[in-house]
């Protein structure tokens, strides 16, 4: 005896194993916002031109599955749908390119409309393409080192022997002859005071003739009457 096949009512009609921790009305409203459901729906609706009606439930069941699939990180299914979906596309674009090729000479406004949808098309194909290759081949993403520290700290990234591996703080060479003729022109800090004194002279620079100190010099007397 063979079964009988459901009724278009019963092929309608989602059924949901019921959830004695939740509400009638909490499931309804999980069923419908969990996302499964809402497409599968959509799904089928859209397969209905080519596979006539499909049965709600087992359209949910399937895509469940799948989703779970994905979840486990098993992408298989993900892949044949971008390469079947890519193959669609290539298909578009002949086809496209063909009645644009068709129109050219006469129609140009047609060829245009066809060859713009025609370019479309090969832009979903290398969309698509690319979008297999990156689950296939994720790309590497390379991140520098970011130190932090609270005192004193010198992180060599490279192996370089050049890179110095000391912690001690650098001091230019300059610096220590810059602080000790900074320092002469200020007085003496025993009495606590540390500004510039404006009246003191500066001691003349040893090293340059030329800034010693200048002899008082004698004008010629005028003899003249």
């Amino acid at each position: 005896m063979t079964p009988k096949p459901a009724s278009n009512t019963d092929a309608d009609r989602l059924k949901v194993e019921k959830d004695s921790a939740q509400s009638d009305e909490a499931q309804v409203a999980g069923v419908a916002l969990g996302g499964v459901a809402a497409n599968a729906l959509t799904a089928r609706t859209f397969a209905a031109g080519t596979f006539g009606s499909l049965d709600v439930t087992e359209c949910v069941k399937v895509l469940r599955l799948r989703a779970e699939a994905t979840h486990a990180g098993d992408l298989k299914h993900a892949e044949t749908v971008l390469t079947a979906q890519a193959a669609n596309l290539d298909a578009i674009f002949n086809e496209m390119a063909r009645r644009a090729a068709l129109n050219m000479g006469e129609y140009m406004d047609a060829t245009e409309r066809y060859m713009r949808l025609a370019l479309k098309a090969q832009s979903q194909c290398r969309t698509t393409l690319e979008t297999l290759a990156a689950i296939k081949n994720p790309p590497v993403v390379f991140a520098k080192q970011t130190n932090i520290a609270h005192g004193p700290q010198q992180v060599n990234n490279g192996t370089g022997a050049h890179f110095a591996t000391s912690t001690r703080p650098r001091t230019h060479p300059h610096a220590k002859n810059f602080q000790k003729r900074q320092n002469e022109l200020l007085p003496d800090a025993h009495d606590g005071s540390t500004h510039m004194d404006p009246r003191a002279t500066p001691a003349p620079a040893r090293g340059d003739p030329a800034m010693e100190a200048v002899a008082a010099v004698h004008r010629s007397q005028d003899h003249g009457g």
